[in-house]
């Protein structure tokens, strides 16, 4: 890519006339930078701003003691022109990650462009629509930032009367047990009986006991309790109500431990996916999260079969869990989108370098549009119908794993896609 090219494939050159371009190249200068080359320093004047023309980039921001990650920046991307343009110092720093080739294009270049009513007009028009794209993008952080509170509100609420109710029925299971106990004159299940070996055996000892004079639920019970149609039939029916009784009730004890239990895991989960009462940045196990993020999302993915594949080696990261929570909730949340309600999810993690990891999220569905892919990560680009997609969620993911120093792979092809997401170890 040439200088002009890369004019041209900025947003905000991309409608100007082709002399108009050649002209600001002509004004402008083509620099080489090493890696590890500072571009722009955060606070300093804008007098230019940079187009690259080959090679990455990376944005950072000054935070506390250390500097943190906004995003990286390839050919055709644009640095610094808002300082200049506002008259106001830089507000990042940009690093060239390897070998930059970049366009530095000063203010007084940019100046005699906006001259021209025609030009001016562009770019006015180019710098609005930037904007507004910044504040409904900041609108729906702030949306999804509300619904994190709320999730955390509701997770507090649920999680006392969850605990309490897990006691009462630990405690009403075992006062049933030593009532039970004491209750000497009545019977026991055979201890001999063998369990059905399958639903269709189930079945005939179910009906069976049926035959007896028992209803198909109180059946069911006893036959779950471990009672046969033969162990039975030498009792008087009087006691087939009793035993029944107990068996529904250890039955229903049992479906409400497991309910209770699943709101207890699923309150746990989302205590934990939201890093509640936990500092931002910390030692995180992406495996972790991703099970947390599963159980949230598991409502979701009906018949779509989940395969998982984490390292036992696995290290703790430092991370912002619940950023990090957020871009598995993104990835996993299309890729069940994509499968139309069958298929596989494959979800892997493994290490990456030292003490990096890698983390891969595919699906079986259709792939990603040809048309699709090269404008993936920018905001508000979807290709789902109005009203079923903001176009953000691999924007905020592509943010959020830039800040934290890593990248995001694609690989689609019909029946296979995976988003593999690289991050670092220890960047002290």
């Amino acid at each position: 890519m040439d200088a002009a090219e890369a004019l041209h494939a900025t947003q905000l050159f991309a409608d100007l006339p082709d002399h108009e371009l050649r002209e600001l190249v002509e004004m402008s200068e083509l620099i080489d930078l090493p890696a590890g080359q500072l571009l722009i320093r955060e606070g300093t004047d804008g007098d230019a701003f940079f187009v690259i023309v080959s090679g990455e980039v990376e944005v950072t921001k000054r935070s506390g003691d250390g500097a943190l990650p906004l995003a990286r920046l390839g050919p055709g991307g644009i640095v610094g022109e808002m300082a200049v343009i506002e008259g106001r110092p830089r507000n990042a720093s940009v690093t060239a990650v390897g070998p930059v080739e970049v366009l530095r294009v000063p203010s007084d270049a940019l100046l005699r462009v906006l001259e021209r009513p025609a030009s001016a007009l562009v770019i006015l028009r180019t710098v609005m629509q930037r904007l507004r794209s910044t504040e409904a993008l900041l609108r729906e952080r702030e949306k999804l930032a509300g619904l994190g509170t709320l999730a955390a509100g509701l997770a507090h609420e649920l999680n006392n009367p969850a605990a309490a109710a897990a006691r009462s029925v630990r405690a009403l299971a075992d006062a049933l047990t030593v009532s039970e106990a004491q209750a000497d004159l009545m019977p026991r299940p055979p201890v001999d009986a063998a369990q059905p070996r399958s639903a269709l055996e189930r079945a005939d000892r179910i009906e069976a006991v049926v035959a007896l004079g028992a209803d198909h639920e109180a059946a069911t019970a006893l036959v779950d309790a471990g009672w046969t149609a033969e162990a039975l039939g030498a009792l008087p029916p009087l006691v087939h109500r009793r035993l029944a009784a107990e068996a529904s009730v250890h039955q229903l004890l049992g479906e409400l431990g497991m309910a209770v239990g699943r709101i207890s895991e699923v309150v746990a989960s989302v205590k934990g996916y939201a890093y509640l009462d936990q500092a931002p940045m910390q030692r995180v196990d992406v495996r972790v999260g991703l099970g947390q993020t599963l159980v949230i999302l598991r409502h979701r993915l009906g018949g779509i079969g989940v395969v998982s594949e984490l390292a036992d080696d696995l290290p703790e990261i430092e991370a912002y869990g619940s950023e990090l929570n957020q871009v598995w909730t993104n990835l996993i949340d299309n890729a069940i989108d994509a499968m139309d309600g069958r298929g596989t999810l494959a979800i892997s993690a493994a290490r990456e370098s030292q003490d990096g990891v890698r983390v891969s999220i595919c699906d079986s569905g259709a792939g990603i549009a040809e048309e699709m892919r090269e404008r993936l990560f920018e905001p508000f680009a979807t290709n789902k119908p109005p009203g079923e997609g903001t176009g953000l969620g691999l924007h905020v993911s592509h943010t959020v794993v830039a800040r934290h120093g890593g990248r995001i792979e694609v690989d689609s092809a019909p029946g296979r896609t995976c988003f593999t997401v690289i991050l670092p170890g220890d960047r002290s």
